[in-house]
């Protein structure tokens, strides 16, 4: 921590004494670039770094001991967020297990400082585990950035420390240092003050030096607002085609919905990595959040490539604790950067990053052709098959909100790229089953043709979002996948205990014609594909439609496996 906040541009920290406190004092003061300087009162250190940090316009550190020594940092604290003054707050604390127990010098010290601070966050315990120093890298990034962006202020890192406190050997740390190379580590970590942050929409040298020296690279894009106008699009397309990086995109992006815009669109990349041995990028430009893909998480969690995470948002988006910077602009901000550059310096390596290009779109190609026929030649009501059929038949324009667990799953494997203009949903804030009823008729209200893409336990959930009806002017058609219970649960192993079917699956019995009548909503029982097809695209319907479709949850389990592995098939 101490050596990444070093790299960081630390040069400060202010140390009240205490024991619980031992590891983070050792660290600063044996630090040959860091000043560690010593006070006895907390609110006096506190005060101390403020004018510190006044003066050099850069975060100073603040140590104390667990306990009433924290909450003397607070006058300083307050001042310094009224000010903008950068302060990065660093308290010890005792082991979570000793709370609420009497233990001594041990105190709630959890947002001990209220809304004051920009940000805080407990770190985990501490263990020797090369995983968890990635983790605390990661923290540690975070927290330096946030004591300046977006605007400057404070930042609390509360560390809950375990005994024994004094530096003892330890066989696994030594194992580590032995085993990965920390210049690598921390090879990625550059030094950046308030300035930095000020002359934004520019970007980095180091940010066009990485580009113009890669020989393969990716865009890869999350979630995003379906709100966006094109430039969103087109500033994407326009990156990808100057680099020749092929763009990886979420199944709830816009750009799956307008594929005319770009070439190198790769939607079936879950497939591609589960059936090809790609090589590692030297370069991933993530632009907003990780798409849902757990495949291409793990993918990128192995090849652990440098990876420039382009959001104009002060949210940390690296969830793998990678090698990430973030450029705090907007993706249009950076194609417009792009534009000042001089772009004869990316032809330096442009057949290899061709050939890595051609290689994604090879493999985009023969997956997006076999899911198809796949598709086309299903007969019985499968699950799998909804999402694949409804990018294929829904009218330009629709809205369309996928609830969470196994519908956005599905979408995200099997959703077609068009150009249909479609403006795609889902509440993937907390990623949440709650509410899903409700948000969908929030979309649809005063608006046009909506979708909703549902399975029985989400709609059941917030069911009562039907008594707003009254008060509601719209058109929302319910697609609704009912496998009487939790049909994601299926695809997990806790699917093999006994308990699973009561506490997992909670399977219900719901009569969803008796659910619609109570509700006054035109109900639709759907027997097969044609079916579906011809009811949804007859938009002579009254204001909530429900389209019933019952499948079998064991069975698309099965299915869905099985799928994975003919599609991936050479």
């Amino acid at each position: 921590m101490v050596e990444t906040l070093s790299r960081l541009g630390l040069a400060f920290a202010v140390i009240s004494p205490g024991s619980r406190s031992s590891p983070l004092t050792l660290a600063f003061a044996k630090h040959p670039q860091i000043e560690t300087i010593p006070i006895l009162d907390e609110r006096s250190a506190a005060f101390f770094a403020l004018g510190l940090s006044k003066s050099r316009k850069i975060p100073v550190a603040i140590v104390c001991t667990s306990g009433t020594a924290a909450a003397n940092f607070l006058p300083a604290i307050i001042e310094a967020q009224q000010s903008k003054i950068p302060l990065l707050v660093l308290t010890a604390d005792r082991p979570a297990q000793l709370r609420d127990s009497h233990a001594g010098q041990t105190i709630n010290q959890t947002h001990l400082y209220g809304h004051y601070p920009n940000w805080y966050m407990e770190l985990a315990s501490a263990s020797s585990n090369f995983d968890l120093l990635k983790y605390l890298r990661q923290i540690t990034i975070q927290a330096w950035e946030r004591t300046l962006f977006p605007n400057a202020g404070v930042v609390h890192l509360n560390i809950p420390l375990d005994e024994p406190l004094a530096r003892l050997l330890d066989p696994n740390t030594q194992k580590i240092q032995q085993e990965y190379d920390f210049d690598e580590f921390f090879s990625h970590i550059r030094s950046y003050k308030a300035e930095y942050f000020s002359n934004f929409p520019d970007v980095s040298p180091n940010f066009w030096e990485k580009i113009y020296g890669s020989k393969s690279g990716l865009i890869i894009v999350g979630n995003h607002s379906p709100n966006l106008d094109l430039d969103y699009c087109r500033s994407i397309a326009y990156l990808s085609q100057m680099w020749q990086y092929p763009i990886l995109a979420d199944c709830l992006n816009p750009l799956r919905h307008h594929a005319n815009l770009n070439p190198h669109l790769i939607t079936t990349y879950d497939l591609i990595l589960r059936k090809e041995k790609l090589n590692k990028p030297d370069l991933v430009i993530q632009i907003g959040e990780l798409p849902i893909s757990k495949q291409l998480r793990l993918w990128l969690k192995l090849q652990d490539p440098m990876r420039f995470i382009v959001d104009p948002f002060s949210d940390n988006f690296d969830p793998l604790h990678g090698k990430t910077i973030h450029l705090r602009l907007s993706v249009e901000q950076l194609a417009k950067s792009l534009k000042n550059q001089d772009l004869t310096l990316f032809k330096t390596n442009h057949q290899p990053r061709l050939n890595y290009l051609n290689n994604w779109l090879e493999q985009e190609e023969i997956l997006s052709q076999r899911i198809s026929r796949k598709m086309e030649n299903i007969e019985n009501m499968v699950e799998g098959k909804i999402a694949w059929l409804l990018s294929e038949t829904l009218p330009d324009h629709t809205s369309i909100f996928i609830a969470n667990s196994m519908s956005v799953r599905y979408a995200e494997f099997f959703w077609r790229k068009n150009s249909k203009n479609y403006a795609i949903f889902c509440n993937r804030g907390a990623n949440g089953i709650d509410g899903t009823l409700s948000t969908a008729l929030g979309i649809a209200h005063r608006a046009h043709n909506t979708v909703l893409l549902s399975g029985d336990l989400a709609l059941l959930h917030d069911s009562n979002g039907f008594l707003v009806k009254q008060h509601w002017q719209g058109k929302l058609t319910i697609i609704l996948i009912n496998n009487q219970g939790g049909g994601i649960f299926n695809t997990l192993p806790i699917a093999q205990e006994k308990e699973f079917e009561k506490y997992f699956a909670t399977g219900q019995n719901v009569d969803f014609s008796k659910l619609s009548y109570f509700h006054d909503i035109e109900y639709h029982y759907i027997e097969n594909w044609s079916d579906l097809i011809e009811t949804i695209n007859n938009h002579n319907h009254s204001s909530i439609r429900l389209l019933e479709i019952a499948t079998n949850r064991q069975a698309d389990a099965s299915w869905l496996k099985q799928a994975m592995i003919t599609l991936t098939e050479d």
